[in-house]
């Protein structure tokens, strides 16, 4: 039996269960499952039409993140749903994949909900990928990892395709997801952490929770697939997984400069970009690559602001916690 190539497997038949982790990954979903409704948005809504909150520069800030995260979703949904699927032969790793398309859909009803709610022209903010050379170079880079699998005659028959499976999966959830997301979440959740555009930060950390078992589960793809067709996981194509993450750091401190050029109160570029740095680091030893930076993260707090076990008041939100989702590691 092997997550990939399995002609024999039944994908109608979950059980018996082959790799119980992408079960545990689905009820990690389930656990932190909302909808962007859930959000108040009232108080966001009032800074967003005060000329005295705001800043022009974290003005500048929300609509670059909301311009990026609007299509970076959706061309994630559609790996997901267009390549992943058609390629992972497991059932429950399947049952997954259409938990996590389902996640996506969410995010993009986030952003629609978000431009409907604070009024904003969706022209400017869907159109971003393609006016802003920083988002268009990081979506067209995660783009042309991908181009293979999408050929609708390809099959990872070969050791050649798997690796051409592999770096697709690396370039959405440990690039895409798992890099290019952070310093937007950072950017997002600093914001929050002043008391600006909260019900926007509170979207952008639910987001985060569920990125963060997106990236759980593709590493563990990506391991699985490694294990069993070593062949494919030469030391040439870790070189190159490596190189490839390198790459996509120097695209999203760019990125991080152009987004909060000045800085703003209490952060700015210089820590995004280190922020990145201890990120991609994570990544880099969660495929077991080594790390490259060796650098400490410049915002410890980021761990707390995606704490479930935060209390509401009843009265004032809705509940929107999870319990069972304590267990989960964020970052």
């Amino acid at each position: 039996m092997t997550i990939i190539n399995n002609s024999k497997t039944d994908p109608n038949k979950i059980l018996p269960m082959t790799y119980h982790w992408a079960r545990e990954h689905y009820k990690n979903g389930i656990a932190n499952n909302w909808t962007p409704e859930e959000v108040s948005m009232q108080k966001d809504v009032e800074q967003w039409k005060s000329d005295k909150v705001l800043s022009d520069a974290e003005r500048r800030l929300i609509l670059w993140n909301l311009g990026f995260f609007s299509t970076a979703e959706s061309l994630t949904a559609n790996n997901i749903v267009l390549a992943v699927y058609n390629h992972v032969t497991n059932p429950e790793s399947r049952q997954y994949l259409l938990r996590q398309a389902y996640e996506e859909a969410v995010h993009t009803d986030t952003f629609i909900y978000c431009c409907d709610t604070l009024g904003l022209d969706p022209d400017e903010i869907y159109n971003m990928y393609e006016t802003i050379p920083s988002i268009k170079e990081k979506d067209e880079f995660v783009i042309q990892l991908t181009t293979a699998v999408f050929d609708p005659n390809f099959k990872t028959d070969s050791t050649e395709n798997i690796q051409r499976f592999l770096r697709d999966l690396v370039g959405f959830y440990v690039i895409m997801e798992g890099i290019f997301f952070y310093a937007g979440f950072a950017m997002m959740l600093a914001l929050k952490r002043q008391n600006k555009m909260i019900g926007v930060g509170e979207q952008f950390e639910y987001i985060m929770r569920d990125e963060s078992i997106h990236l759980a589960f593709g590493c563990d793809l990506i391991h699985t697939i490694r294990r069993e067709f070593p062949e494919a996981w030469t030391a040439e194509f870790q070189e190159e997984i490596v190189q490839l993450i390198l790459e996509a750091v120097e695209l999203e401190k760019v990125y991080a400069f152009d987004a909060c050029p000045d800085g703003l109160l209490g952060i700015n570029a210089e820590q995004f970009a280190q922020y990145v740095e201890y990120i991609a680091d994570r990544r880099l030893d969660r495929l077991s690559l080594g790390k490259h930076y060796h650098c400490e993260n410049p915002f410890p707090w980021m761990s707390q602001s995606t704490d479930l076990m935060k209390e509401k008041n009843f009265f004032e939100t809705r509940v929107t916690e999870y319990q069972t989702g304590a267990s989960l590691e964020w970052d």
